[in-house]
Order: C-alpha cells, then structure tokens, then sequence
C-alpha cells in the first residue's frame, strides 16, 4: 500500500520532498534520484538498514537512532550530521564525509571506515574513543621491535585506557 512519505526540514519543519511509495526507503531513493536537496532533513529514528545511501548528500541531517545497519554510505555526505545513538553496525562509511558530525553513542562496530581526512574532527563519545585507542594500542603492542621509545611511552600510557573496550571477546592488551 502506498503512501505519501515527507522529507522535512530539521530546522524549518518545511518539506524538502515528498513522494507516494510503500516506505521511507523507497522516497529516500527518489529523493536522490532527482538529486533532491536533502541537507537538513529531519531523519529521526528511521530505518535505513541495507540502504544504498552511496553519494547521498545528507549534511546537516538529523539521523538521531537511525538503523544504518548495514548501509552503503559510501561517498556520502554526513558533515554536521547528527547521528547520535544511530546503529552504523556494518555500514560501509569509506570516503563519507563525516567531519563534525556526531557520533555520540553510535555503533560502528565492524563498519567499513579508512583514515580519511573527511573522517577528521567528528563528535564522539569515550566508548568510540576507547576503541579507537584499542586498535592503536593493538597495532603497536605487536610492532614488536619497531617501537620506537615515544612510541613505546605512548602505547603504555595508553594500554589502561583502551582496555576499557567494550568487546569482550577481545584479549586485553
């Protein structure tokens, strides 16, 4: 059954684009088809899980609790979004743009991420922190000899901290 879906504005309320579909996802798919200005929307809770997101211009969005499982938000542009508490589980975020956004209580685990300068300066909360540090302090903890004494410094500084990882399956460092 098919159902007009709105897009709207997460500061003004207003419409950005609406179309008559079965779900949120296929509206979504138009919007971008039409390559529809969605920078702003007000995506609150919506279930986007396994979407082809690829490219889409999301800045600004407010994606706040939104299952992004499993989402294909390559190229994406996510800058200032909010996506607090968002499930981002699995989602492939290569070259996405994520500066500035916030990431506060999201689930990146097993996401597909790269060191990019368009990951740089996003809000993130300690349990992203600390795994983070995890995967720092894993990679210089089998370095072996290649440690340099800073380097050698910092990673035991840094052990405390990132075995505060939330995975239990993982050995501690």
């Amino acid at each position: 059954m098919k159902t007009k879906f709105e897009i709207k504005s997460r500061w003004t309320g207003s419409v950005l684009f609406e179309y008559e579909c079965e779900t949120l996802l296929d509206c979504l798919k138009e919007a971008f088809k039409k390559d529809a200005n969605l920078q702003g929307a007000d995506l609150r809770g919506a279930d986007l899980q396994d979407a082809d997101l690829r490219g889409a211009d999301l800045q600004d969005a407010d994606l706040r609790g939104a299952n992004l499982q499993g989402a294909d938000l390559q190229d994406a542009d996510l800058q200032d979004a909010d996506l607090r508490g968002a499930n981002l589980r699995c989602a492939n975020l290569r070259c996405a743009d994520l500066r500035c956004a916030n990431l506060q209580g999201a689930d990146l685990d097993y996401s597909l991420m790269q060191f990019h300068c368009r990951h740089l300066r996003p809000k993130t909360d300690r349990r992203l922190r600390v795994q983070l540090a995890f995967h720092l302090a894993s990679w210089m903890k089998h370095a072996g000899d290649e440690l340099k004494p800073d380097e050698q410094a910092l990673f035991e500084a840094l052990k405390p901290f990132a075995n505060e990882f939330h995975r239990t399956e993982v050995e501690r460092i």
